[in-house]
């Protein structure tokens, strides 16, 4: 799921990965939306806010918008970063070292979080961002660009542009690539929601403890995955 890259992946491993962590975004996406009132796993919408905090002269209120995208370039800037350095040494590393930073953050949310927003709320929106910017990096990179799972807009447009073009396209295997792709995006989409839904329905009795649930589905996937390795090695052996 996370090893495999280049020819050697599969629909079936970007499936997998992308159940895995649109679920994960999607938890996130709600809660902590309901947490701050931000959007914690794009960046989309904030840039439109700081553009018109800027046209509007609040420079002040403009920075904390350029913040928020800013730090979830910088988690996509440090994930890339540590897949590169860590690929020069070792290559059972290369995925694990960014899941754990990033369940590692949502553990820390999870327990200090409700602190933090009486502190500083802006203080979670940052952190989440970097969160997603590192996992929406870290996918990418397995994926060749084919599986992102921190926002959906690009999803339904490149699912509406393949359901047009199954009107279109006759030959099977043109066909059978299509449906592959729409099965992938549908997927993704599905996942999202079904963590948004729990991260909602969750929030609303533990609150912020409802991030320790994604850092737990990642921290059970590279297991698993490192688990099912070890097995296909002695098998080969």
């Amino acid at each position: 799921m996370f090893r495999h890259k280049g020819k050697t992946r599969t629909l079936k491993h970007n499936l997998r990965i992308a159940s895995l962590l649109s679920f994960v975004a999607g938890i996130v996406n709600v809660a902590g939306f309901l947490a701050v009132q931000r959007l914690t796993t794009n960046v989309t919408g904030h840039f439109a806010f700081f553009v018109d905090e800027i046209f509007k002269l609040n420079f002040w209120q403009g920075f904390s918008y350029f913040l928020y995208i800013f730090f979830f370039f910088l988690g996509s800037f440090v994930s890339n970063l540590l897949v590169e350095i860590i690929s020069k040494t070792s290559d059972r590393l290369i995925y694990i070292i960014p899941i754990i930073i990033e369940s590692t953050i949502l553990f820390y949310l999870a327990v200090f979080g409700q602190f933090l927003i009486a502190q500083n709320p802006n203080l979670v929106a940052y952190s989440l961002l970097f969160a997603m910017g590192l996992q929406n990096s870290l996918v990418t990179t397995i994926s060749n660009a084919a599986v992102r799972t921190t926002h959906l807009t690009g999803l339904f447009t490149d699912l509406g542009i393949e359901l047009s073009q199954l009107l279109f396209y006759k030959q099977k295997d043109q066909k059978d690539k299509l449906y592959s792709s729409i099965k992938l995006r549908l997927t993704i989409i599905a996942f999202f929601f079904i963590g948004g839904l729990l991260g909602g329905v969750f929030y609303s009795t533990i609150k912020l403890y409802v991030l320790a649930i994604a850092a737990t589905v990642l921290i059970v996937g590279i297991i698993y995955d490192d688990i099912k390795l070890k097995i296909m090695s002695q098998n080969g052996n």
